[in-house]
């Protein structure tokens, strides 16, 4: 199959483009790259920096699906500048949706986020729940939505609503509570928790890229709207399977528990998901083994260009 890849050299892309490649299919990686690209050159991967509000330009003739990943990631780095991330975030991708639905393309598959739902205390947020979203992040991606929905009869929309992605990547990811606690292990033997009892739904890289696949395999199955998180627990949760798994290995880690001002706390029940096929196969705790085994081996280091508000206040908000 002939894929476009937005976000392509992204945190999710860089994982995802290759296993698209393993599968066969040809793909095309679109992005910014305003952290990089850590994609590996193949016969069958055009690679191209490209500004996605740019959707005018692009030729969509040729391909029979889009996986649409590209955005602002995240609540602080869509507040940094709002105008810019609803140009990128929510209006680009009305733009490319239209064009899409012009051009013949037959998916579309959309990663939205578990954080549309707000702050919930339902112990089951499902799909049907009301959209709550607090942020210019969580409003983007509801609004995305919903315009996508609009094209339902002319193409298979297929919108995922992840939990926090952790685990491994080329283009890593440290400001994510799993890499980022796990991280923090590493480099000073102590992990600070911010309140401690928000609750966070999560699911592996590894998940998250092969359900990508999946629906990419089953258009018919996976149409509409689905969570996708596997495991709800909570920020002091994550910090002692950290810490647990630290011990086993000999090292000492202590938990530091300080205040927090950051109010969001919520879970999801991917129930709707499950009932398609799809199986997850790991968990948070192999995500933390595995960034520990990848640093303890030198293969992952610590890069500015790993935490994306920083790097983004430093050299893209700062330098426009």
């Amino acid at each position: 199959m002939r894929i476009l890849v937005t976000g392509a050299c992204g945190y999710k892309g860089s994982v995802l483009v290759p296993k698209l490649l393993a599968q066969g299919h040809t793909v095309t990686a679109l992005d910014i790259m305003w952290f990089g690209n850590n994609l590996t050159a193949h016969e069958n991967l055009v690679v191209k920096e490209h500004d996605i509000r740019d959707v005018a330009s692009l030729d969509l003739t040729d391909f029979e699906a889009i996986i649409h990943l590209a955005s602002v990631a995240n609540d602080p780095c869509g507040d940094l500048n709002p105008k810019l991330t609803w140009e990128i975030s929510c209006l680009a991708t009305m733009q490319l949706a239209d064009k899409a639905s012009k051009s013949g393309i037959k998916q579309f598959i959309y990663a939205s986020s578990g954080s549309v739902y707000g702050i919930k205390d339902e112990e089951q947020v499902t799909e049907e729940l009301e959209l709550t979203p607090i942020s210019e992040y969580n409003k983007t991606k509801m609004v995305a939505e919903r315009v996508l929905l609009s094209y339902a009869d002319k193409m298979a929309v297929q919108i995922v609503r992840p939990a926090t992605v952790c685990g491994l990547s080329p283009r890593m990811r440290l400001d994510v509570s799993v890499n980022l606690l796990t991280m923090a292990a590493l480099k000073n033997n102590n992990i600070t928790v911010f309140g401690g009892d928000q609750a966070r739904p999560n699911i592996h890289m590894d998940d998250i890229t092969d359900l990508y696949i999946f629906m990419l395999n089953n258009p018919d199955k996976t149409q509409g709207v689905f969570n996708a998180g596997f495991e709800n627990i909570t920020i002091m949760d994550i910090a002692k399977l950290v810490q647990a798994n630290m011990s086993d290995k000999g090292i000492e880690c202590s938990i530091e528990v300080t205040p927090s001002n950051d109010p969001r706390s919520y879970r999801v029940n991917s129930d709707k998901l499950l009932a398609t096929g799809f199986k997850p196969s790991k968990t948070v705790a192999d995500a933390i083994e595995e960034i520990v085994d990848a640093y303890q081996s030198g293969e992952l280091t610590d890069k500015p260009e790993f935490h994306n508000l920083h790097w983004m206040q430093d050299n893209i908000i700062n330098k426009k």
